[in-house]
């Protein structure tokens, strides 16, 4: 298993079934450079924020519960942003 699938899995069962496919297809961008362990921290950073926002988009449209939502930007800040800072 890749380093914090179970964060993408767990954004998976959390949204809505009729949205899920969309979703999928929206998170393997953001996969592609949170789990790419030679990504630029930079970009790691920027793009944590990113998927932040889109998951917050999700909550505000009913699509992801607030619990969800709430477990979710803790596991993203936890897991990428509280010990990487932009050069």
């Amino acid at each position: 298993m890749k380093p914090h699938q179970r964060t993408f899995d767990r954004i998976r069962e959390a949204v809505l079934p009729d949205f899920r496919e969309r979703v999928a297809d929206y998170l393997s961008d953001y996969e592609e450079v949170l789990q790419n362990e030679d990504a630029d921290l930079d970009q790691v950073y920027a793009i944590a924020h990113q998927l932040r926002g889109y998951l917050r988009g999700l909550n505000t449209t009913r699509v992801l519960g607030m619990a969800d939502w709430e477990d979710l930007d803790r596991r993203i800040q936890q897991t990428w942003l509280l010990f990487l800072e932009p050069e």
